[in-house]
């Protein structure tokens, strides 16, 4: 295997074993399988790729110990984030995994083999010295809280055969392996190549910056965006690689090419950082742009920063030589208007007048339709965002009804269902319990956990609608405050959720029921009914609270639309 003058000995265990590839699938067939995470995944990828070498397995108890304690593996070479295959004990004991034992790891995706690990060791993991040494010890950290909530109480260790390659159908062309960088590098003529990190969209000042980074070392660049796991919130990868796309012609004389790398991040700091210097020299980089604050989370619920904004290039500096990869510091750019120019901050002279956007201000004019001019960015990167994230009054929302049976949230979502359809501007999806119970949950009972589950199936379906920009209303009992909740963070991830406490009192729902159904169950015909022999539980905050008792449907209609308006969800009716 070819090992080019742009990094060390690369670990390539999908060429390793292609010639045993049909020998390997054979046996893997017989094996108890273990079943990886999205994030196993996305680590498996990059050790049979050659992505984390030295690394040919997941991580030994002496390998994870150095690297917690030291950033060392155990022979001594420079490694800074456990990757460990965390199990449960039930996987475990299921799949027979102890020491000397060959298990294939599978897919879930489409149930394939890929690689088969021979057990070294299974080991308890010190998560309590992982997540101090590692991440800062911060338990809000979201790499702390994965590691004691989401990673299982034991660590499997082991070398790895590759069997087959991850099967990806986005970007195919853009997803290089290590070695293929590097042979695409020497095609180029390409010696020195500076890579830029990125989980965000890119505008004229990451442009700015990285050709100033690359004419000043004679480089060329390498974009490098991370398109497996990154924070919860950051925009979906089709729309950064979509933006990555339409800003490479922008580069001059072909000095940037774009390559997509599967990692999952663990968004931790200076650890991170050194981490993903030795993933970028193993992609063939000579140097690699290490920002302020690399790879950090952020602040957390008291607004302290969970690192100090220079410590991710103090550790690789720290380690450059080592390493074998030049440390190329983040310069903060800014707009020059006078001279329509960009300059790093700190050589702007005194009183010179500068112009910069946030983040925050750049989504706040996304979602209004506000201009972004275009010194800030490309007219095709504004044209790409706009197209992923339409203004407010384009976006899909769901608005969810509770209370008793017959307290009149029917009657009010079918109304707000005309009156959105008569407005028009997107698709209305009307979600009645009825309905529901009939179509979607008719082999659900009513005991609390068959509830529960009604409410998880309602909140997938509002949450799909509203990811296709509908206008969802959900009208269920929905009695538990904490399926609720759930439902509401179900739809947050994809857009607003108004939860609308029909409040209207049990002794009015009951007095007025024309179809008799307090009565039987009053009489014991129905079990089971809210309200009668099964709880009701007000909801502690909602976002509208209304009473038919006291009010009626035209007007409880009028004042959520007035609630969506104030949101910016609907143009002016």
């Amino acid at each position: 295997m070819a090992n080019p003058p742009h990094g060390g000995v690369l670990k390539d265990l999908i060429a390793r074993d292609a010639p045993r590839r049909k020998e390997l699938y054979d046996e893997a067939e017989q094996l108890p399988a273990v079943v990886l995470t999205e994030r196993q995944l996305c680590d498996l990828e990059l050790i049979m790729n050659g992505g984390f070498s030295p690394l040919e397995g997941f991580m030994s108890e002496k390998d994870y110990n150095g690297v917690v304690s030291d950033c060392r593996l155990a022979d001594g070479n420079l490694f800074s984030i456990p990757i460990c295959l965390d199990l449960s004990k039930e996987t475990i004991g299921e799949a027979g995994v102890r020491p000397g034992a060959r298990i294939a790891l599978r897919d879930f995706r489409d149930d394939r083999n890929l690689a088969i690990i021979t057990v070294e060791d299974v080991y308890r993991p010190d998560k309590q010295k992982e997540a101090k040494e590692v991440f800062g010890g911060d338990e809000e950290h979201p790499a702390i809280k994965y590691l004691y909530h989401t990673a299982q109480d034991f660590y499997v260790g082991g070398k790895i055969e590759a069997i087959d390659r991850l099967m990806h159908y986005d970007y195919v062309g853009l997803r290089y392996s290590p070695a293929e960088l590097r042979l695409h590098f020497d095609k180029l003529g390409w010696s020195r190549v500076v890579a830029f990190q990125t989980r965000n969209p890119m505008h004229r000042a990451h442009r700015e910056l990285t050709v100033r980074a690359a004419r000043a070392r004679q480089a060329n660049v390498l974009i490098h965006p991370v398109v497996g796991l990154t924070k919860p919130g950051d925009i979906d990868h089709f729309t950064r690689v979509r933006v990555y796309q339409a800003l490479l012609p922008r580069y001059p004389n072909g000095m940037a090419v774009l390559g997509l790398l599967p990692l999952a991040m663990r968004m931790g700091g200076p650890r991170e950082a050194l981490w993903h210097a030795i993933i970028r020299k193993n992609h063939g980089a000579t140097h690699f742009i290490v920002g302020r604050d690399h790879a950090g989370p952020g602040k957390n619920s008291k607004g302290v920063d969970f690192y100090g904004p220079y410590d991710a290039q103090h550790i690789v500096e720290k380690y450059r030589n080592e390493l074998g990869i030049e440390v190329v510091p983040f310069q903060q750019m800014t707009y020059l208007p006078d001279t329509d120019e960009y300059k790093p901050k700190d050589e702007v002279p005194a009183g010179v007048r500068t112009l910069d956007i946030s983040g925050t201000e750049l989504r706040k004019r996304l979602r209004s339709g506000a201009d972004i001019p275009t010194w800030f960015s490309y007219p095709e990167v504004v044209r790409v965002l706009r197209e992923s994230h339409p203004p407010r009054s384009k976006q899909g929302f769901t608005v969810f009804f509770t209370g008793y049976q017959n307290s009149g949230k029917d009657a009010i979502a079918r109304a707000l269902n005309v009156t959105l359809n008569q407005q028009g501007g997107r698709s209305v999806s009307l979600l009645l319990g009825d309905a529901v119970r009939s179509g979607l949950s008719s082999e659900l009972g009513f005991s609390r956990a068959d509830r529960d589950k009604n409410i998880t199936r309602i909140a997938f379906v509002a949450s799909e609608l509203t990811k296709a920009g509908a206008a969802v209303i959900a009208a269920p009992i929905a009695p538990f405050e904490g399926s609720r909740q759930q439902a509401r963070e179900i739809v947050e991830k994809y857009g607003s959720f108004f939860l609308v406490h029909v409040a209207t009192p049990l002794e009015y729902c009951e007095a007025t029921d024309k179809r008799g159904i307090y009565k039987r169950a009053r009489n014991g015909e129905i079990k089971g009914f809210t309200g009668v022999d099964d709880p009701y539980e007000a909801p502690i905050k909602a976002d509208l609270t209304v009473d038919i008792s006291t009010s009626n449907v035209r007007t409880i209609v009028h004042q959520i639309v007035l609630m969506l308006e104030a949101s910016g969800l609907l143009d002016q009716l």
